[in-house]
């Protein structure tokens, strides 16, 4: 897959959660050029009268998502700092978004990486995370 199809895939992801979050009753928006700018901003801020999150997103088609350490690194940074919570959102394919806490994450040494079978197992739906129960 190239680069632009992925982008593309990443920002369709983002626009979906924003919907979602939106559609919840929360305020929600995608920050532009996250990862690409000098200060760090998590893909998506949503809040309402009560919690801030910051979220970083990640869509793939393989069975374990990696994750930088430098932007796991910005997130928690701008999440501190913002007062916000940190949340990773993965999305396998034809699964639905998993919400994990960075302690969540597998630590490879050189990254974090997140599974399928992790993201069921330690990650809330988005009606977990948004405290709705089914």
């Amino acid at each position: 897959v190239n680069l632009v199809n992925r982008k593309a895939k990443g920002t369709k992801g983002e626009r979906e959660l924003v919907h979602a979050f939106n559609s919840a009753g929360w305020s929600c928006i995608r920050s532009a050029g996250s990862g690409s700018q000098r200060y760090p901003s998590p893909d998506i801020l949503a809040g309402n009268a009560i919690r801030r999150l910051a979220i970083e997103c990640k869509v793939t088609a393989d069975q374990k998502k990696y994750l930088g350490v430098e932007d796991l690194e910005q997130l928690k940074e701008f999440s501190q700092k913002f007062g916000a919570e940190a949340w990773i959102a993965v999305r396998f394919q034809g699964e639905p978004w998993y919400f994990l806490l960075m302690e969540d994450l597998e630590n490879t040494g050189s990254s974090w990486a997140v599974s399928l079978e992790l993201a069921k197992f330690k990650g809330l739906t988005i009606e977990e995370l948004l405290g709705k129960k089914e």
